[in-house]
């Protein structure tokens, strides 16, 4: 790392003690910057990255909600909005036992880049709270999204934040959410949350959009060395809407993706996995993974363990950050791998990053990779500030315009900056150099 920017770098993880991945994703868009600052010394002088560590906001505000049981809950709410530099904050809610200020913060800052990259005019943020929807009632959840909007309302808007959902928020809860919102402001402000169901200001692609936005962008990669999903054998881990959605559209450009997991295991099917099935058991009876072997046959289900130690020559990391570490990297190198393309927000540790980056394996990271959920989110506000819906084909050729235009956008920085073939490098030094030149432009911000 430049010593200059490690000396940034160094103030930055001691005013944050004990934020992990917060530090983990500084990190690594530091190693990146070096040559950016040799070009672009004004960016030092004005303490660019000084600023865009420290989010212009950080709100944390108590959620009490009553369960079935009549028995009163307490949970822990969290909004960053990290940078408005190019728009309104944007970002997704997660609602996971893991959320915590560091996890939030880790995934607001590696979304000011990733929005950046899409091209559309929005800021970074992330929010989230530490309930867990799992075995919840319909009722319970409501409730808890009422509670979570009563505070949160008040920081956001369609100028402002415009939240959507990740890990654990899906439509029914943006449903609730926006419900909620509603009821409070007393306007339908439909550009105020992203995600909405169909007939009440959705967007057509936007369910699908992070997964076939990863699978895009993946092919692209595959293209600059003359192949293409068609005949690959692929393995994606996870089992929710972005593993889902990776899944069906690797399979439609002629893959077979042999294993996807959940977080007691995996499922292996060499047929290739059974798109519908694993709909049906995930999106409508919300089982577990270990109900698809039942009701298929030729299939093996593996508790426990980890759907790396499968051989695949593409990975599609879907599940969650840090899940996929520098032994399975390697194990995934010696049994063929050709490409890697992350669904999810930083799921490759640095030791299996460095691993990749080593053997040349085409590696597309999140931020990059997986920028088609925003992307098609921003299409929705686009959507709603014009009154206007769109058919489902349009929307998709839209959100194939912005994934090619990401991917051509990663490889030309790399190649600019000496490194040809660095995703990682492009996409940092892409997304960092638009909202750096916004940021100087706008003042003091």
């Amino acid at each position: 790392m430049d010593a200059r920017l490690e000396a940034i770098r160094d103030t930055v993880l001691a005013r944050n003690p004990g934020e992990g991945e917060f530090h983990q994703a500084v990190t690594e868009v530091f190693e990146s910057l070096g040559p950016v600052h040799d070009r672009h010394p004004e960016f030092l002088e004005g303490a660019v990255l000084e600023r865009l560590c420290e989010p212009e906001r950080q709100i944390i505000f108590r959620v009490p909600w009553v369960d079935d049981a009549g028995t009163f809950q307490i949970n822990r709410g969290f909004r960053v909005e990290f940078s408005s530099a190019l728009g309104p904050f944007k970002g997704g809610l997660r609602f996971h036992p893991s959320v915590n200020l560091g996890i939030v913060k880790f995934l607001g800052f590696e979304q000011i880049f990733k929005n950046a990259l899409t091209g559309m005019p929005i800021g970074g943020g992330k929010g989230g709270s530490d309930f867990d929807p799992r075995g919840r009632s319909d009722a319970e959840i409501m409730r808890f999204c009422q509670s979570f909007m009563t505070e949160l309302y008040r920081h956001i808007g369609e100028y402002t934040d415009v939240p959507a959902g990740d890990i654990g928020v899906g439509g029914r809860e943006i449903g609730y959410l926006f419900g909620q919102y509603k009821r409070i402001t007393n306007r339908y402000e439909s550009g105020v949350l992203t995600g909405k169901g169909i007939s009440w200001g959705g967007s057509l692609v936007r369910p699908e959009a992070t997964g076939y936005g990863t699978v895009i962008f993946t092919e692209e990669m595959l293209k600059t060395r003359g192949q293409s999903f068609d005949g690959q054998r692929v393995v994606v881990s996870g089992s929710g809407n972005v593993a889902i959605n990776a899944i069906a559209k690797a399979q439609s450009l002629g893959a077979t993706v042999v294993a996807c997991s959940d977080s007691s295991g995996y499922v292996v099917d060499e047929a290739g996995i059974d798109v519908e099935l694993l709909r049906q058991i995930k999106e409508v009876e919300r089982g577990r993974l270990k109900d698809y072997e039942a009701r298929r046959s030729a299939v093996s289900y593996v508790e426990g363990g980890s759907v790396w130690d499968i051989d695949a020559t593409v990975a599609l990391p879907c599940a969650t950050q840090n899940e996929l570490d520098g032994d399975a990297a390697a194990r995934l190198v010696r049994n063929g791998l050709l490409a890697v393309g992350e669904g999810a927000n930083m799921p490759s540790t640095p030791e299996a990053v460095a691993v990749f980056q080593e053997a040349r394996i085409l590696f597309g990271p999140g931020k990059a990779a997986n920028a088609g959920g925003v992307a098609t989110s921003a299409l929705e506000m686009q959507q709603n500030a014009s009154r206007d819906s769109w058919t489902f084909a349009h929307t998709e050729e839209r959100l194939t315009e912005i994934m090619i235009g990401i991917h051509d956008r990663c490889a030309a920085t790399a190649d600019e900056y000496g490194d040809p073939g660095n995703y990682v490098l492009g996409a940092n030094i892409g997304g960092f150099v638009k909202v750096a030149d916004a940021m100087l432009a706008q003042g003091l911000i």
